[in-house]
């Protein structure tokens, strides 16, 4: 589903952000990574994105080379991705129905297909009694479960979930990494980043440790290295 083949990027202020970079992420597997501020999570996310391109190195993303992919084809690439980001990034003035059933709208999907789609995956995080509800009047941790089902919703291979509980209680969070791993068993791929280690331990999921750009540990839950 993933690989990274010793990938690097150099930014134009000169930081190192990734070094010699290579992962391997199976089709349906769930990965936490890991790391501490600055190890090079962000500049992961943003290549496996293609918010950015590397320096060196290749990214293939479900068998397609996206470091070679034109510009005018990223928007379709990123239309196969579920993204999930710690600030929600909802639509204030749409209602939960309509925040989800965006993302299929912009899509041109058929009414009839988003009339079906979207109260069944609003049903799969628990939120369809909150339907016609506003984002303001929701909870974080009911916001950051619409925010799950956008990404839900195009029934994507791939889940990228960047820091998903950095916004919401302790205890939400570990619903939402919960909920994640139900997703996964269904067979989507998630990758996971995250800084919060306790969460990490509750879940037997795979390890990826990134520090200083590049992959100081790579293994399941209790084996891995943590600062």
């Amino acid at each position: 589903m993933i690989e990274f083949v010793n990938v690097s990027k150099v930014y134009k202020t000169g930081t190192h952000a990734l070094n010699n970079f290579s992962i391997h992420i199976e089709r349906g597997e769930f990965v936490f990574v890991v790391g501490p501020s600055g190890s090079g999570k962000s500049t992961f996310i943003k290549l496996l994105m293609r918010e950015e391109k590397p320096t060196s190195g290749e990214i293939r993303v479900n068998g397609q080379n996206i470091v070679k992919l034109k510009r005018r084809k990223v928007p379709y690439f990123r239309r196969s991705l579920g993204v999930v980001f710690q600030d929600f990034r909802l639509i204030p003035n749409m209602n939960v129905y309509d925040n989800v059933a965006f993302a299929l709208r912009v899509t041109n999907v058929a009414g009839k297909e988003i009339r079906n789609r979207v109260p069944y995956i609003l049903g799969l995080v628990g939120l369809a009694s909150k339907a016609r509800s506003l984002p303001e009047h929701l909870s974080g941790g009911e916001q950051q479960r619409v925010a799950l089902a956008r990404a839900l919703v195009n029934n994507p291979l791939l889940i990228i979930a960047d820091e998903p509980t950095g916004n919401i209680d302790p205890d939400l969070s570990f619903e939402i990494v919960d909920l994640l791993s139900e997703i996964n068993k269904l067979g989507t791929t998630v990758v996971m980043v995250t800084h919060e280690h306790d969460l990490v331990r509750e879940f037997n999921h795979r390890v990826i440790t990134i520090d200083e750009g590049t992959v100081v540990s790579d293994d399941w839950n209790g084996g891995y290295y943590i600062e």
